[in-house]
């Protein structure tokens, strides 16, 4: 298999633990129209997220809120960094609408948290403008690249994301895009739902 498998075989093997370009995974078809990812790319995005950021639904929950420079910090040391997080807008027929990071949780301080797993990939997504949400636009998008991903990366069996336990709604996406609700960590700036999806389905 080639594409986004041997970019991560290939990263691991020259001494580096990220994730691969996501451009390459390429379009996924939705009910909900054409969906794909592309890296982040700075300044041309900092407008768009830092908008996003400053959204009160979403600084509940992502503490970005406040000027650029707070989002530029949080972009740069990802693009800037040793590639195991990738920050990326989710596109939907062309148009930007979501902000993903796709990252190795097994490499993450996360890992301190849960039993990771060699490989474990882990998602962060947060719908952009206010009216792509409650529309049932997340699960929808988290079914289509969780299924992209377990595809792909054949070493990858797990796909996990944590939530905060406060974030109803986002919680129940995961839950209809076939997660399960694993367990509730204490993490440092938040208490998180652990949400997990298996590549082979977890007995009931």
């Amino acid at each position: 298999m080639s594409g986004p498998v041997n970019g991560l075989v290939n990263g691991l093997v020259n001494g580096r633990s990220g994730v691969d370009e996501p451009a390459g995974w390429g379009a996924m078809a939705t009910a909900a129209g054409e969906f794909r990812l592309r890296q982040v790319r700075l300044p041309a995005d900092l407008g768009l997220l830092t908008r996003w950021m400053n959204d009160p639904e979403v600084a509940a929950f992502w503490e970005l809120a406040g000027p650029s420079a707070v989002t530029e910090r949080h972009l740069r040391h990802q693009l800037d960094g040793d590639g195991r997080s990738l920050p990326c807008l989710g596109l939907l027929d062309h148009t930007p609408m979501s902000y993903w990071e796709v990252y190795r949780a097994d490499l993450d301080p996360l890992a301190a948290h849960y039993p990771a797993r060699p490989h474990d990939t882990g998602l962060h997504l947060l719908l952009g403008p206010a009216a792509s949400r409650s529309r049932g636009l997340g699960t929808t998008l988290l079914t289509a690249l969780t299924d992209r991903l377990l595809r792909e990366r054949p070493h990858c069996e797990r796909v996990v994301a944590e939530p905060d336990v406060r974030n109803r709604r986002s919680v129940r996406a995961f839950r209809r895009a076939g997660f399960r609700l694993a367990a509730e960590l204490d993490l440092p700036d938040k208490r998180a739902a652990l949400m997990v999806r298996d590549r082979t389905p977890h007995p009931a």
